[in-house]
């Protein structure tokens, strides 16, 4: 495989744990599910997300997962805290803006533009099963 067609492949398979090569904002972008876990490591792990105009991720906390969440398209709202009842950080983001959740932080990412917002997100150590792939939040839910 030759340099070019690695990094034009938006292939959104599960690659991990083995070594690989990707355009993180062509898959992202062309990704329609609500998570996929792009790739999966045994320390780490990256999901691309797609959260439809007006929806969120919704309000979670990872006990013993860091994760860094990274805006690829479209325009978010980020709410964090401390505690689930009580999120105090309130940050607007943009293409190319990230945040970082250590484990613990209750959190909860809103679309708040009028397209569909896409995110990729890193998880150390990984979170979902390796090959996730939940079409909607629904299903994510379940």
């Amino acid at each position: 495989m030759n340099h070019d067609s690695c990094f034009s492949n938006c292939d959104q398979t599960d690659h991990g744990p083995n070594p690989y090569v990707a355009n993180i904002l062509c898959a992202a972008r062309t990704n329609e599910n609500y998570r996929t876990a792009f790739w999966t490591g045994h320390h780490l792990q990256m999901t691309l997300m797609c959260i439809p105009v007006g929806d969120d991720i919704g309000l979670e906390m990872h006990p013993d997962t860091d994760q860094y969440i990274r805006v690829e398209a479209g325009k978010a709202i980020v709410k964090m805290g401390s505690n689930k009842c009580h999120l105090n950080t309130t940050y607007t983001l943009h293409v190319g803006d990230a945040v970082f959740v250590p484990c613990g932080t209750w959190h909860n990412i809103f679309n708040d533009g009028d397209c569909s917002l896409k995110l990729s997100s890193i998880y150390a150590p990984p979170h979902h099963p390796w090959g996730t792939v939940q079409p909607n939040k629904e299903d994510a839910d379940s």
